[in-house]
């Protein structure tokens, strides 16, 4: 593997961040056993797994519903462009399954400190900038303002502003929903 997607020893680097986890999830779950949802999650990760390493990424882990992913900085259009597809393929999924779930893509650009951790030095990545990519809100697939300034100019034309804060959401999703207190 590459020195960016395994590092020997703890690095600090720029990087494509992205989380992607499933709106409804808890709902869903609610209604099903531990085993079907064992074995949709299974597949998930599966495809998750199988789609972002096709693209030259890496799944740093599955959190539940979520999966953490990485990719180069100089592969910013491949990884969008890949977790673009992966969004449609599986909110295609779970319709066909029944599961009211769609995927909700949330991606950055920025620097965290990547490589092995722990007793079994398993990969992981941490720092202020996963922590900015997993605050965006995202109704479908958004991008933190140096994710989109990463895009190639045609990329950039699938993504619109959109404030507060400032994030880019694809064209296509719907605008978020907005809680108001009473």
């Amino acid at each position: 593997m590459s020195q960016w997607i395994d590092p020997p020893e703890r690095v600090e680097q720029r990087l494509l961040i992205a989380f992607v986890d499933l709106t409804r999830f808890s709902a869903q779950s609610r209604r099903l056993g531990d085993m079907e949802i064992a074995a949709v999650m299974d597949a998930m990760y599966r495809r998750v797994g199988a789609a972002i390493a096709a693209a030259g990424g890496r799944v740093v882990k599955f959190i539940g519903d979520a999966s953490l992913i990485v990719f180069a900085e100089d592969a910013v259009d491949t990884g969008v462009s890949a977790l673009l597809d992966l969004k449609q393929e599986l909110d295609a999924h779970f319709l066909e399954i029944g599961w009211e779930c769609r995927a909700a893509v949330k991606i950055h650009v920025g620097t965290a400190v990547a490589g092995p951790y722990g007793l079994e030095d398993r990969f992981d990545l941490l720092g202020n900038d996963v922590n900015t990519c997993a605050t965006l809100h995202s109704p479908g697939v958004a991008l933190s303002v140096e994710a989109f300034r990463a895009l190639s100019p045609e990329l950039r034309q699938r993504f619109k502003k959109h404030t507060p804060p400032v994030c880019y959401i694809r064209v296509e999703d719907p605008r978020p929903f907005r809680y108001t207190a009473r």
